[in-house]
């Protein structure tokens, strides 16, 4: 699953840039798309499925917010990156309320946007892992209603799990056997990423290491500077 080459829109007036960085993503990897203008560019995402777009502001015939707001009329979802020599926060504000992702002013580092693409990707990838509407689990020999925040073992009595408890521990299960990371935990049920909200999560791996030891084929690693694991034998 992870050797498929993630689909790049990119729609740049500018013949020679956008070659070279047509190149050096490809390079990196990426399978990239590239369109000169922004009704080509709208044409090419109507046609192909993209895995996030990147978009120069300055073009004729259709610039890139209005292609953008085009895109998010299609899709909420797909990432956008924006290209621009502007620096004028009109037009950074302008592009975020349009739904941008990210904003690069040119010139630009190209590890930069590289980074940037990266981690983008990535988080939009356990966003919706985590916002599957998934309730039922096997995890080892324990069963989890996340619905009802019931956890049984091996058909024995129900636990009523707190509702941190229940989210983490679903969580843990939508990763199962994957990394988890400590932030989107965080977001997603603390709606905070901070040194306290920290300390509170490693308070509740704690406690639904209690209730799963039971099973000694299932466990919750740490892994050091990035979050948690739960290992199912």
């Amino acid at each position: 699953m992870e050797d498929q080459k993630k689909r790049i829109l990119l729609v740049e007036d500018d013949p020679n840039f956008g070659t070279i960085l047509k190149d050096y993503l490809t390079i990196n990897d990426y399978e990239v798309i590239l369109a000169k203008n922004g009704m080509e560019g709208f044409e090419k995402f109507k046609k192909n499925n993209f895995d996030l777009c990147i978009l120069d502001v300055m073009m004729p015939y259709k610039d890139g917010f209005t292609l953008a707001k085009e895109i998010r009329e299609k899709s909420k979802d797909v990432p956008i990156i924006f290209l621009t020599a502007k620096t004028m926060k009109e037009d950074v504000l302008r592009g975020y309320k349009v739904g941008a992702d990210d904003y690069l002013n040119k010139p630009f580092d190209s590890e930069v946007l590289l980074m940037k693409i990266k981690a983008i990707i990535q988080r939009k990838a356990t966003e919706t892992i985590s916002d599957s509407k998934q309730f039922e689990f096997k995890i080892g020999k324990f069963d989890l209603n996340s619905k009802l925040r019931f956890l049984k073992f091996d058909g024995g009595e129900s636990i009523k799990l707190s509702p941190k408890e229940n989210e983490l521990l679903r969580l843990l299960a939508l990763h199962e056997n994957d990394l988890m990371p400590r932030e989107l935990a965080l977001t997603k049920i603390w709606r905070d990423d901070n040194y306290f909200t920290s300390r509170s999560m490693d308070v509740y791996i704690a406690k639904l290491r209690k209730y799963l030891k039971s099973d000694p084929k299932v466990e919750i690693l740490n892994i050091h500077g990035e979050g948690f694991r739960l290992v199912t034998g």
